[in-house]
């Protein structure tokens, strides 16, 4: 395709665009239990509108824009005094929880340099942790140690230790995992951290919100923040559960020593100074503004409010799964994550994922074990009678089925077959014939 030689009309191309949706995700409705956190119309219009006023602003100059630079800081400071911080936390926003991850990631491996003298630091993490972090060692040089979790799908805490060796630079824990939604025994996790000098990441990106307001709501919430002694670092997604404009994480840590070796500056090319405290240059004002409107207009109230219909949305679709012969949970949530499995060895999970998807409903496939994948979030509330009686007629048509369905479980990606089952370089081929090759 070329750019057009002259200018076409406006709203011709607002048409076109809209077209252009209609084989999109119908997150809207409710059909798609990833990727897109909504909560109504009426907060989507503020949303947009709060984006909107500051969609050309820059934050990488933080003098030409001082109303971004307050804004980030109060975003900080919320999450940071809702998360266990004291008057000794900082932090800066990012465009997600991948690039929070890899920040923490990289400041680990400068940190080790140049406080201990490794050269090549090592991470400690379960096998749960999200892929950011493998991506982060994959990009910054470092090496990875990846342990099995126990039955319950949460990290095993002595096996983390046994893992341990001098150059570990950094301990990981979840809150949630994704794959499972359950909490790590952060606990654990960090004196396992401490007893080898390391530093401690908290992952709870997809968790930190949803957590933190169901344990204000009095629900029993394992420890899993700042407050913990040993934790050094916590990411935690505005632009999930906190239902602002997508590309709003947060990076928080205990102390500015730590910080110190996140950042990035360079004086040497005859441009002047270049320093930034994150992976970007350019940063967008839209979602930085709008993450702050959105949490001033919610407030501490109104998030507990769609906390609670959210996990009690939860609990119904839970109770209907296992109301369905053959069904289970994979393991036993902490809030609004799960995954299904089957405990039938005559029903095969991805058949069943196969006859949700004919009937329109987005959910994620996971492997080790077979299983389907649902982040539920507030405007879920009025699907769950529809989707339990799809799930129920899904199970007994894919029990009539011949086979399952045997293509490749794929975190956000569309499943495909591979011949030979390397998954990995079939992604890299997808990802190249979709993005790269118009």
């Amino acid at each position: 395709m070329k750019i057009p030689e002259t200018g076409r009309d406006g709203e011709e191309v607002l048409a076109e665009m809209e077209a252009r949706r209609e084989d999109d995700a119908d997150w809207q409705s409710g059909r798609t239990w990833s990727l897109v956190y909504h909560v109504d119309e009426p907060h989507k219009q503020f949303k947009d509108e709060a984006h909107a006023l500051y969609s050309t602003q820059n934050a990488l100059s933080p003098s030409a824009f001082p109303s971004l630079v307050g804004f980030e800081n109060e975003v900080v400071g919320m999450l940071a005094d809702w998360l266990g911080g004291d008057e000794g936390t900082v932090g800066n926003m990012s465009s997600g929880g991948t690039e929070s991850i890899l920040l923490a990631v990289k400041t680990a491996r400068d940190w080790a340099r140049a406080e201990r003298g490794v050269d090549r630091p090592h991470v400690v993490l379960p096998e749960t942790a999200h892929p950011a972090f493998s991506k982060g060692v994959h990009y910054f040089g470092l090496e990875e140690t990846r342990v099995p979790c126990g039955e319950d799908w949460r990290a095993d805490p002595e096996a983390m230790a046994e893992a341990v060796r001098e150059e570990t630079a950094l301990v990981v824990a979840s809150a949630p995992s994704y794959p499972h939604g359950v909490v790590d025994p952060v606990e654990e996790v960090a004196a396992v951290a401490r007893e080898a000098g390391a530093m401690c990441h908290v992952d709870a990106c997809i968790g930190g919100i949803m957590l933190a307001s169901l344990r204000d709501l009095g629900r029993d919430v394992p420890p899993f923040d700042l407050s913990v002694e040993g934790v050094t670092s916590l990411s935690v997604d505005p632009h999930k559960y906190g239902y602002t404009a997508k590309g709003a994480s947060a990076l928080l840590w205990a102390d500015d020593d730590h910080r110190e070796h996140q950042y990035f500056a360079f004086d040497g090319w005859p441009g002047g100074v270049y320093a930034g405290p994150t992976m970007a240059g350019t940063r967008p004002g839209g979602p930085i503004a709008a993450a702050w409107g959105v949490m001033q207009k919610l407030g501490h109230e109104g998030y507990l409010d769609l906390a609670a219909t959210t996990m009690e949305t939860t609990e119904a679709l839970l109770d209907g799964v296992a109301d369905i012969d053959g069904l289970g949970v994979v393991a036993e949530p902490d809030m609004t994550i799960f995954a299904v499995e089957s405990t039938d060895p005559e029903l095969d999970a991805y058949g069943v994922h196969a006859e949700m998807t004919e009937r329109d409903w987005g959910l994620g496939r996971q492997q080790r074990p077979e299983s389907i994948h649902a982040s539920v979030m507030y405007h879920h509330r009025d699907c769950v009678e529809d989707f339990l009686a799809d799930l129920r007629e899904s199970v007994a048509v894919a029990r009539e089925a011949d086979g399952g369905d045997d293509r490749a479980p794929m975190y956000g990606m569309n499943a495909e077959m591979a011949e030979d089952g390397d998954y990995a370089n079939l992604a890299k081929t997808m990802l190249n014939d979709a993005v790269y090759r118009p």
